[in-house]
């Protein structure tokens, strides 16, 4: 198992940014890719969703999430399935007293645990590189988000 966790304050209520993490039709403005609902009702233990993100190269990568715990407004659990691998994000958010307006410290942290044993092999061969690239992703996330947050709505976003 690998884990790799982000931590970035944000110049905004922890509430908004739930909002904003919770918002599946927000998400689709934020990603560089469609955002396809793939569940029922309202957003709690059990939905799920599809991204297509852009990835650097040009290619698209197609990721499935499912939220596995969300507890308002401080931690949101997702789970993903991978090629060898299974994906548990974690988003908390902390709320960090500041003068003039809300400020929330945000961390956002991804653990792998590989499921088949090529999962291993990738791991071992190229762990220090996906790592790398995996903190790369999580930091734009995070961004994402405080830009989203800067505008003040989700509409924005």
């Amino acid at each position: 198992m690998s884990t790799v966790a982000v931590t970035e304050f944000v110049e905004a209520h922890d509430a908004d940014l739930w909002r904003l993490l919770t918002d599946l039709t927000a998400r689709t403005r934020r990603s560089t890719g469609p955002v396809e609902v793939l569940t029922p009702g309202g957003f709690g233990p059990g939905t799920a969703w599809r991204e297509t993100r852009s990835q650097p190269d040009g290619t698209a990568l197609v990721e499935e999430f499912v939220v596995v715990e969300a507890e308002a407004p401080r931690r949101l659990v997702l789970a993903s399935r991978g090629a060898g691998v299974d994906y548990r994000i974690t988003w908390t958010l902390r709320p960090v007293e500041r003068r003039r307006r809300g400020c929330t410290a945000v961390t956002v942290e991804q653990e792998s645990v590989p499921t088949a044993p090529y999962g291993r092999v990738v791991a071992l061969l190229f762990g220090g590189l996906a790592a790398r690239a995996v903190e790369r992703a999580l930091r734009q996330d995070l961004a994402d988000l405080a830009a989203a947050a800067v505008t003040g709505t989700a509409e924005a976003a």
